[in-house]
């Protein structure tokens, strides 16, 4: 059983946990916040048996395995470098940190204390993203395709009545890039690799994040457009294109059903099962490192590739 800790009190951390009850192998027990009373509350709105406000109180307790982070991205990485440094294992919230130097430093400090390290990108995870990459090579040579992620936070009220909020704070990695816009290009790490070319803009809104961008992404014969928002709202699917057909698929962070159109006129629709929670999938791999049933260099590696493209968007805006 990996006892376990979390760090913030979000929306994402309350999902985690949900998503925790559902792996045998996991027992989520303490809720930490730097205010007790919050910490407090948190946990019995979870039902967790134990708050805590001291961090460092709560990663000398040997009574905890391992510690989810689910805090503002821009104190990720001091939050992961202490709980490593205190033995802990670590699972932390998308994006893991801002860049991709700060996570070599977590993958070598997990290293050399021997404790598993893993980023929450929930897509990569989702058996319904790895159908949509079996698919492709009903698409013969791939040629273009489009992912996006956008959905308008509430907080964005917030940002234009002046107040500052969290996920809006360039101060603390906040922005649509870090918070939406990492799910597309994990995805498109997943299932096209690095690409070779980037191109970004992005729409600045006011505190100085970006509320929305685009990001056009060339590779050797094929690019593919990514569109990611928090001011803004749709629904689209996302598309990917190959010169024998057309591959659509919903929700690019839990992909739940898909289409196959061949040029011939054939069409197949595809239905992805999985729980409601596809958090879930992270969990039992966390558990399956934890327990080294498995190897992270893979995962590491992606989550790498995924950092370096983000500077990149953030240089080519």
């Amino acid at each position: 059983m990996i006892r376990m800790a979390t760090i913030g009190t979000s929306t994402i951390t309350g999902r985690f946990i949900a998503a925790a009850a559902e792996v045998p192998a996991v027992r989520v027990a303490t809720a930490y916040s730097r205010d007790a009373d919050r910490a407090a509350r948190f946990a019995a709105e979870m039902g967790l048996t134990g708050s805590a406000s001291d961090l460092d109180q709560l990663l000398s307790d040997p009574a905890i395995d391992a510690v989810y982070i689910g805090s503002p991205n821009g104190i990720h990485a001091d939050q992961a470098h202490a709980a490593i440094a205190a033995g802990k294992h670590v699972l932390v919230e998308k994006p893991a940190v801002p860049t991709e130097a700060e996570f070599g430093g977590l993958i070598a400090a997990a290293s050399d204390v021997g404790v598993t390290l893993l980023e929450a990108m929930r897509n990569c995870y989702d058996p319904g993203m790895q159908a949509v990459a079996a698919l492709l090579p009903e698409l013969g040579v791939l040629r273009r395709a489009s992912l996006a992620y956008c959905q308008r936070s509430a907080r964005y009220d917030k940002v234009l009545a002046g107040e500052r909020v969290n996920i809006f704070d360039p101060a603390l990695a906040g922005g649509a890039l870090y918070d939406l816009g990492v799910y597309p290009v994990a995805a498109m790490v997943q299932l096209f690799g690095e690409p070779q070319q980037i191109h970004a803009a992005a729409v600045p809104i006011a505190g100085g994040a970006d509320g929305a961008g685009a990001v056009l992404a060339g590779y050797d014969g094929f690019v593919v457009d990514l569109s990611y928002s928090k001011i803004t709202a749709s629904d689209r699917a996302n598309e990917i294109q190959g010169e024998s057909g057309t591959l659509t698929f919903e929700h690019v962070a839990e992909p739940r059903s898909a289409t196959l159109t061949l040029l011939d006129g054939t069409v197949t629709e595809y239905t992805f099962d999985g729980p409601a929670n596809n958090m879930v999938h992270e969990v039992r791999r966390f558990a399956e490192l934890v327990a080294g049933a498995d190897d992270p260099t893979p995962d590491h590696a992606r989550t790498l590739a995924t950092l370096r493209i983000v500077e990149r968007i953030r240089a080519a805006m």
